[in-house]
């Protein structure tokens, strides 16, 4: 394989792309800004005569322009955002020198790249996490429900609030409180059901996709793992190769503390933020009910409880074991099988 003449760093933003373009021994070859738009990026890579090599920063901008890079068969890096925080702590910090700093790193093969999943499995997960929004909101609109039967006295059933029949004939029954407030509660209360509607069916449209079905059937065998939480493993992760361990996905999915070792004094701190926080909240909430299904993982829980761990300590032991068995099912492509535990 030749090696590439020039090698260029993009520096993305909403309405502009400054790039630069290097050879191989640091020489600037050309260097300006284009506008962030799909025409002018395709125009930009047909003046490109040359075979060069692109460094991206991963931003909520780089899924398009990696896209549009990848059909014209260029050679494309996506950087790990936190892994450049060199080019944020520079003294001197502005869009040219982001664009030259990417360039360079990619050249002396310095640059952190990370994976970046393919187009059709990010639009299928762009989807699911739209999903989870509609799920956030939704409850916002329950708690703004709750919130405006208190501001007016009004009594009422928690656990019932959330039923249409209860609400309708709550609603009527207030008749002491101004028409405006009985307007705000109907209006809460369709858009949270609205909300609702539209998650449970992009939840069954997801489960229902043809490159997901089989393999969430497969994580749904483990007893305690229901669609929700397989659709975002199978969307989250990718492909179950990327992970060469278990310790290499619990790290990824945040259930581990970042390790500060000096002068061979080891230090543990909370939970990393350094996570894909998707997956975090949803293997720690499926952690929470998981042992009410499996009898192992409620095993897992009560042993860390037994060892003087919290419940939050023992929670993320049980979500580590999760994904240990997720992982497991995703490898083998097998249904989940418990092994017996040695006598």
């Amino acid at each position: 394989m030749c090696s590439p003449h020039y090698y260029a760093g993009l520096d993305l933003h909403k309405k502009t792309i400054v790039f630069c373009v290097k050879q191989a021994d640091g020489t600037l070859v050309e260097e300006g800004t284009i506008r962030a738009v799909k025409p002018e990026l395709e125009r930009w890579l047909c003046e490109r005569d040359t075979r060069c090599v692109v460094a991206l920063e991963a931003t909520m901008f780089t899924g398009w322009v990696y896209d549009v890079l990848v059909s014209h068969e260029v050679e494309t890096h996506v950087g790990h955002p936190y892994m450049l925080r060199a080019i944020a702590a520079a003294k001197k910090k502005n869009d040219k020198v982001d664009a030259r700093m990417l360039a360079d790193l990619l050249r002396c093969d310095l640059f952190p790249s990370c994976y970046m999943a393919p187009e059709k499995l990010r639009e299928l997960r762009r989807v699911m996490r739209y999903r989870n929004f509609l799920v956030r909101e939704s409850v916002r609109m329950q708690t703004k429900t709750a919130g405006l039967l208190m501001e007016v006295g009004a009594e009422y059933n928690k656990k019932k609030l959330k039923g249409r029949k209860y609400f309708t004939q709550l609603v009527n029954e207030l008749t002491q409180v101004p028409e405006s407030v009985r307007r705000l509660l109907r209006l809460s209360h369709d858009t949270m059901e609205a909300f609702e509607r539209h998650q449970q069916w992009m939840v069954d449209e997801l489960a229902r996709h043809p490159d997901l079905c089989e393999r969430v059937e497969r994580l749904m065998t483990i007893d305690g793992v229901g669609v929700v939480t397989a659709l975002t493993w199978a969307l989250e992760i990718g492909p179950p190769s990327r992970f060469a361990s278990i310790g290499n996905a619990v790290s990824y999915c945040g259930l581990c503390s970042a390790q500060r070792e000096s002068a061979g004094v080891a230090h543990r701190g909370p939970i990393s933020k350094q996570r894909n926080k998707h997956l975090q909240r949803v293997l720690v909430e499926a952690a929470k009910l998981a042992p009410r299904w499996n009898a192992h993982l409620a095993g897992v829980y009560d042993k860390e409880r037994e060892r003087g761990a919290d419940h939050n300590q023992a929670t993320l032991t049980v979500a580590r074991k999760l994904v240990a068995y997720l992982l497991a099912v995703d490898r083998s492509g097998k249904v989940f099988e418990q092994r017996k535990e040695a006598a």
